[in-house]
């Protein structure tokens, strides 16, 4: 079962600094950062705390199940963050490749401008 089968099955909930009860889908509307409001980077260091807080070393008690619902809790908010800056990414390239091609569009308008320019007139009147 992967982690988003798995999260809401167990209607799973997360926690930033401002709020809490957010769910799976709340996380997607979520921004990258924030000082304001609740962030992902914000709900992704309330989970790895809760992972560290748990982390008591004991040699004779098994892992708890909350250390594993704040790992599953981690490793999402860490996925959608990947794909939230793969899209920003993706995005800022895709602006640089349209401003790149208008450049180039403009330029070979300038180009056939001036090859025109260079004609005589009786070039330009048999092209018309």
């Amino acid at each position: 079962m992967n982690n988003f089968e798995q999260a809401t099955k167990i209607k799973l909930r997360f926690s930033s600094l401002q709020m809490s009860g957010l769910s799976v889908e709340d996380l997607w509307d979520l921004p990258l950062t924030s000082k304001t409001r609740s962030s992902l980077d914000g709900v992704a260091k309330v989970a790895n705390k809760e992972i560290k807080d748990a982390e008591e070393e004991s040699f004779v008690v098994a892992k708890s199940t909350a250390n594993t619902v704040s790992q599953l809790k981690l490793d999402i908010v860490k996925h959608i963050i990947a794909v939230k800056l793969a899209e920003k990414e993706a995005a800022v390239n895709a602006s640089a490749n349209k401003a790149k091609r208008e450049k180039i569009m403009s330029i070979i308008a300038e180009k056939e401008d001036e090859s025109l320019a260079g004609l005589s007139v009786e070039d330009l009147k048999k092209m018309l």
